[in-house]
């Protein structure tokens, strides 16, 4: 890798008012704004997100948020993983074909797709999931036992293996270039933080553990999910936990 290519891309996708301008958007090239797994093995309806159980107060909800590793054994609820999913990106309004999300995106573009492993999930299997937007359900896409490999993707942090559930976030990273050509990737990684801060506030609003991990293996974790790494490939990671008691 080049030791100068953050700085070369931070440089060459600068704006400058000289250079703007020129760029029309082909309405017949846009990329598909949703990914579907029509042969998924399962389907599961998430439950409906009850949002008066979840009523812990902003403020509470910031000043308690830290990255929590810690996890003892347990369940967690469907209903909790429910609202951490609604919360990281659950449709909140609909205008014409786009479907606005809790976290906001450049362009309401949502390049960003939702993959969870659920190691202990009330009546889930064990396996790699995706998330459908447009449904508000999980498909199975690969079922077992992964912890380990995830864990050792993830430079062997423990944390991986003991965590109830590891989100996985992908980039595709076409929907965003479609409109935003190169700087389209200070957006995804931008869409990506905004996501992942919504996780950690909704875990702290459920008593849960949450660590956010941007250290691994990239191709690692492709192979795992099962994407190209180029059209789509890996961005962020974070675990979920029920928090060992201090």
């Amino acid at each position: 890798m080049s030791e100068d290519i953050g700085d070369r891309f931070q440089q060459e996708t600068k704006y400058d008012p000289h250079s703007l301008g020129g760029h029309r958007l082909d309405w017949s090239e846009r990329p598909e704004p949703f990914k579907e797994y029509l042969n998924a093995t399962e389907r599961v309806r998430l439950p409906d997100v009850d949002l008066s159980g979840y009523s812990k107060p902003l403020a509470e909800c910031l000043f308690q948020r830290r990255s929590i590793r810690a996890y003892r054994e347990g369940e967690l609820t469907l209903n909790d993983l429910s609202f951490l999913i609604w919360a990281t990106q659950g449709v909140t309004a609909r205008y014409g074909d786009t479907l606005f999300r809790t976290a906001p995106s450049a362009g309401a573009l949502y390049p960003v797709e939702t993959y969870l492993y659920t190691r202990s999930v009330e009546g889930l299997k064990k396996g790699l999931w995706h998330y459908n937007v447009r449904s508000f359900e999980l498909e199975l896409i690969k079922e077992g036992e992964l912890e380990h490999e995830l864990a050792q993707a993830a430079l062997m942090q423990p944390v991986v293996q003991k965590a109830q559930v590891v989100f996985l976030w992908t980039s595709v990273s076409e929907r965003s270039k479609w409109k935003y050509s190169q700087r389209a990737y200070r957006y995804i990684y931008l869409d990506a933080g905004h996501i992942c801060e919504n996780l950690y506030l909704a875990a702290t609003a459920c008593g849960l553990g949450c660590c956010a991990i941007g250290a691994f293996f990239d191709d690692w974790l492709n192979r795992i999910i099962g994407v190209d790494g180029k059209t789509e490939t890996i961005i962020y990671m974070a675990t979920i936990g029920l928090p060992k008691k201090r």
